[in-house]
């Protein structure tokens, strides 16, 4: 009998175990089916995709957490091993950078938007500049500083120099850039007072009523600023593809459209 009773014992024992697993597989399984769209995007996006993830929030119920920064920072953090399910970046470089370790799926990859590259002052500034080949901008700034992405790693820095050199006005400013951990920051030295001008995206001008753009750059002055985005090679998310998706859509232009960013890739009518 007490054999009988340890043996029926063990066996409830051994069903409530197994009930208990099976429903924390069914908790798990739920999570990862819920969970959010990890996107890691360059800090010029911020407004327009803050907007587009509201959006397809409000058409799906599913969610988009973002982290923003400069590119560079952000695909060494992939590179590190960050849990990103979408990498938005604001030059190829970096975006090669990543598909040359392997750490994209090259097939999900598309260039979709453009932008302009600008100087912008405090709002209410009477400087006047002609951004032309010969200019003396040394002059100009005097003593001040000029705000600026890293110039060797953050894009809009990359694509500033590089105009800059064009114009020949490098070798004169060099020593008086203010340079900035990503473009965001370089424009709020411009919109807090800290430097009289900086070098940003036409985008980002768009988004501080602090500051006004004075000139904007020849387009062939710099290398053409294109922002690719990818599904990382570790996502497992399948509404990741969906949110890459409904990005590539005509649903998500209005919100690209009014921050001032172009298109370069055709939108599709889907979700």
């Amino acid at each position: 009998m007490r054999s009988t009773r340890a043996s029926i014992g063990k066996a409830a024992k051994t069903f409530l175990f197994g009930l208990l697993l099976s429903g924390f597989a069914l908790v798990g399984g739920a999570s990862a089916q819920t969970r959010d769209v990890v996107v890691f995007a360059a800090a010029s996006l911020k407004n327009a995709l803050d907007d587009a993830g509201a959006a397809w929030m409000r058409e799906t119920g599913k969610r988009v957490t973002v982290s923003y920064a400069a590119s560079n920072a952000l695909a060494k953090q992939i590179e590190a091993g960050a849990p990103a399910d979408l990498f938005f970046s604001a030059d190829l470089d970096w975006m090669d950078s990543l598909a040359s370790k392997g750490l994209i799926r090259p097939e999900s990859r598309v260039s979709l938007l453009g932008n302009a590259l600008v100087l912008v002052a405090a709002k209410g500034s009477t400087m006047q500049v002609a951004l032309q080949p010969g200019i003396d901008l040394a002059a100009i700034l005097g003593n001040d500083r000029l705000a600026m992405g890293h110039v060797d790693a953050v894009p809009a820095g990359k694509y500033g120099k590089a105009a800059l050199e064009h114009l020949g006005a490098w070798a004169g400013v060099k020593d008086k850039v203010a340079q900035a951990d990503n473009v965001r920051a370089a424009l709020l030295l411009v919109s807090r007072g800290e430097a009289p001008l900086g070098i940003v995206y036409r985008t980002d001008a768009v988004s501080d009523p602090n500051v006004s753009i004075i000139a904007t750059f020849p387009n062939e002055s710099h290398p053409p600023i294109v922002y690719p985005v990818a599904l990382t090679k570790d996502s497992s998310n399948p509404d990741a593809v969906a949110f890459l998706a409904f990005l590539r859509s005509d649903k998500s232009r209005p919100f690209f459209d009014k921050q001032g960013f172009t298109f370069v890739g055709k939108a599709t009518s889907g979700s």
